[in-house]
């Protein structure tokens, strides 16, 4: 993106809790979604938008489930940075470890967010223990804890790059 702007694009597994963290930090965000088997999923993007650091930063956020790879792929063009959500009460799964490879094959400045640490059954530190070496911030979208300082630390990050 242009010079002051960082596009930032969500990953992660389906029901990680992508939607409720561009919501935590932007809570005019957009959201396109549909009822599944399963629950409301994402079925487009969502999209937010706010300042950190004097940067205006635009999320992305991509559908998680498998058939929506080229989704993933079209958002993933001109990204400054990436996050994965993982949620904390099921640990880094086959569908986080599947974006993961595809993140580092780009060499995208990476981060983690730890999601649904308030949730009884949470075990941030696995997720640490399965991605050694990887900044990962236990966050809890759905009441905004740590949402907005882990943004800060990555964004942190890239503007040092």
């Amino acid at each position: 993106m242009a010079e002051g702007r960082l596009k930032i694009v969500v990953f992660g597994s389906f029901n990680a809790g992508k939607s409720s963290f561009i919501q935590a930090l932007d809570p005019r965000s957009r959201h396109i979604e549909a009822t599944s088997k399963e629950g409301p999923t994402t079925v487009a993007f969502d999209f937010g938008r706010l300042t950190v650091r004097d940067q205006a930063v635009y999320l992305f956020g991509t559908p998680g489930q498998e058939r929506f790879e080229f989704v993933r792929q079209i958002l993933s063009r001109g990204m400054d940075g990436a996050i994965i959500v993982v949620d904390a009460t099921t640990g880094v799964d086959a569908m986080t470890r599947h974006l993961y490879g595809q993140l580092k094959d780009l060499k995208v400045p990476l981060a983690f967010m730890a999601n649904k640490c308030d949730s009884p059954g949470a075990v941030p530190e696995a997720v640490c223990r399965d991605l050694p070496g990887e900044m990962v911030h236990p966050i809890s979208a759905r009441n905004g804890e740590n949402v907005h300082a882990a943004l800060d630390a990555f964004v942190a990050t890239l503007a040092a790059r």
